[in-house]
């Protein structure tokens, strides 16, 4: 197998490029992300070997935050430091934030119908896009009867008892097993992963900014009553207490936004509607709800404050963790641990595309073999995932009105 590149190969602009595709072909929601993630950056790539993946998709559900964007921020921050995490929230946000904000003002006007063929088409070809990442996963990291088992116990749990609070109790419970059951000696070296340009130092001034911002936007906009600031401080919080993914943010912002007379209900679903349809990360839907709603500056001005202001949380924990990660991750306690929730992630993939990948894209018998004919296209004719999503929505919109 072709060896990783070091971060000296990996420019920011790549990183941008890379993922501004993503940004323009990722359909399917944060689930799907982490299928088209793993298929570009792990195997198409090879920027990660599998092991480095898992370690980041680990950290990442242990953050707050949405975790497909952080997992995005992390590759990039691996492959070419901050510039390469911020290039990469750049080009995967960028194209459906666009679209979110300059469809804020047409909100009053729209009318959209979720379910409706071409729609029903992304879901199948997502829930294909997850199953595969999952196959593909757990041939790596549920190997053995212990990672097996975790994986197993992870997806039954999970499906039993759903929620992030749930998720957060099964990683725990997956690094617990790991711990006493998988320690192992480290089978990488440190110059095996491509090092992130972010010294402990640097990983400490990031992690004082995130609760620097958490406690002092809401106070500062108290002081100056400043709008933009409340609307910032706001949508912040709203970002640094997601667990969970993107479908999270709705109930939270609804809260925020909606009880607080921001915005009416409607335009709100609406909203929230529109960004289903979208590739890219369903954080984006804070760049509409901050243009449309008529407490801050609005239109594009509070579109980009509220869009920053979420997606802010994430990138600092992720800038402020990776480094003491990498040091810890290493040792043979950690790697024991880190195997662990790797199986239980495995787990988490596995009941997610059950609820409610599969639960939405299956709404009749007939689609399971709909299902079944986009994974033999993705994991047998090895058609690109992207080629597949835009097919199965243009053959269900044309055939499932």
């Amino acid at each position: 197998m072709e060896e990783a590149p070091t971060p000296r190969t990996v420019t920011a602009l790549t990183v941008f490029l890379a993922f501004l595709r993503q940004g323009l072909t990722a359909f399917g929601g944060p689930t799907a992300h982490l299928g088209y993630f793993r298929t570009e950056f792990v195997e198409r790539r090879r920027w990660l070997p599998e092991t480095a993946f898992a370690d980041l998709l680990a950290l990442c559900h242990i953050l707050p935050g949405p975790a497909s964007s952080q997992l995005g921020m992390a590759i990039g921050l691996r492959m070419a430091g901050l510039p390469g995490a911020l290039a990469a929230f750049a080009g995967f946000t960028l194209p459906a934030a666009v679209v979110m904000i300059a469809l804020a003002g047409l909100a009053p006007l729209l009318t959209v119908h979720i379910g409706n063929g071409w729609l029903h088409g992304l879901q199948v070809a997502a829930a294909a896009v997850v199953a595969q990442a999952v196959v593909q996963m757990a041939r790596t990291l549920a190997v053995g009867p212990v990672r097996a088992g975790l994986a197993i116990g992870a997806t039954l749990g999970l499906i039993i008892a759903q929620g992030p609070v749930a998720q957060l109790m099964v990683l725990a419970a997956g690094g617990v097993f790991g711990l006493a059951l998988l320690r192992t000696p480290d089978p990488l070296s440190a110059s095996d992963d491509p090092a992130p340009a972010v010294d402990t130092g640097g990983a400490n001034v990031a992690l004082g900014l995130f609760a620097l911002l958490l406690v002092g936007l809401p106070v500062a906009a108290s002081l100056l009553a400043n709008p933009g600031l409340g609307m910032a401080g706001v949508f912040y919080r709203t970002g640094a207490m997601v667990f969970g993914g993107g479908h999270v943010v709705m109930p939270l912002l609804e809260r925020e936004v909606v009880e607080r007379g921001w915005l009416d209900a409607q335009t709100f679903v609406t909203g929230y509607g529109l960004v289903q349809a979208l590739p890219g990360p369903l954080f984006s839907f804070a760049g509409y709800v901050g243009a449309a709603q008529t407490y801050g500056p609005g239109g594009i001005a509070g579109g980009l404050i509220a869009l920053f202001a979420i997606f802010m949380p994430g990138l600092l924990l992720v800038v402020g963790v990776m480094p003491h990660w990498d040091r810890l991750k290493h040792q043979g306690w950690a790697r024991g641990v880190s195997a662990g929730i790797g199986a239980t992630v495995v787990g988490l993939l596995a009941a997610a595309l059950w609820d409610p990948v599969l639960m939405t894209a299956v709404r009749r018998p007939a689609d399971w073999a709909l299902v079944a004919a986009a994974y033999v296209f993705l994991a047998i004719a090895k058609a690109p995932p992207w080629m597949v999503v835009i097919g199965f929505a243009v053959a269900t919109a044309v055939f499932l009105p």
